[in-house]
């Protein structure tokens, strides 16, 4: 994209969502998009070679960014990610408490019954959520009514006071 590197202060090419504006990421639903790609501008260093309506994240980006957030908004004293652990004994500890898995491991995770009965009320929610994500809208098949299974994420993750990534804004 022609994104400078180094401090990204808007870091959505797509609109002016600036991630220190923490008080209205999950308020704003539509953020303007920006009316022209001038270079040096906001960070674009050139202007694109794909229109911007066309560029999307690839599902498996989307999910582990909101496994990332989800792990990091999640109690760190508690003994859920000392399960965790346990079940992982190969990955680092920076890697656990920083929420970096890879897809086979988020899927153990997924379809452990334990993890699940471990979590307080709050995580529990927010977990389901990303189960639900995970299978009817970033699978093989999107469910007829995925905007609400999309709202049920995002609500859930900001009441468990996760912050919103650009993959959560993407959505």
């Amino acid at each position: 994209m022609g994104m400078q590197h180094g401090y990204t202060k808007y870091c959505c090419f797509l609109c002016d969502w600036d991630s220190p504006d923490k008080k209205n990421h999950y308020v704003n639903k539509l953020w303007p998009k920006r009316t022209s790609l001038t270079p040096g501008e906001k960070n674009a260093v050139n202007p694109p070679l794909i229109l911007p309506e066309k560029i999307y994240l690839p599902p498996l980006h989307i999910k582990l960014g909101l496994m990332k957030n989800l792990v990091k908004g999640m109690d760190t004293t508690g003994s859920r990610l000392e399960y965790v652990r346990n079940k992982f004994p190969n990955v680092s500890e920076t890697k656990i408490k920083e929420g970096i898995f890879i897809g086979p491991q988020m899927r153990e995770l997924i379809q452990d019954k334990e993890f699940d009965e471990d979590l307080n009320e709050t995580e529990r929610n927010a977990w389901l959520s990303f189960k639900r994500i995970y299978k009817d809208f970033l699978g093989n098949h999107k469910a007829a009514k995925y905007q609400y299974v999309v709202q049920d994420l995002l609500t859930s993750y900001k009441a468990m006071g996760c912050s919103m990534s650009l993959k959560i804004h993407c959505l």
